[in-house]
């Protein structure tokens, strides 16, 4: 019963994460270009975005 209650709260914890993800990624690539379409694509890439922009970005 235990194990079933843990398995859904990492089911619940990587869910919100992608979620959060893309969010952050959207609105970090928006302010950056401007553009609505490569928002929509760096939200797609999600978490890769995020850690790229972090590392190279200016």
């Amino acid at each position: 019963m235990n194990e079933v209650r843990q398995y859904g709260i990492r089911i619940e914890g990587v869910k919100y994460g992608v979620g959060f993800g893309s969010a952050l990624a959207m609105v970090i690539s928006y302010a950056k270009n401007h553009s609505i379409l490569w928002a929509i694509v760096h939200g797609i890439l999600s978490w890769f975005y995020v850690i790229y922009a972090a590392l190279f970005g200016s």
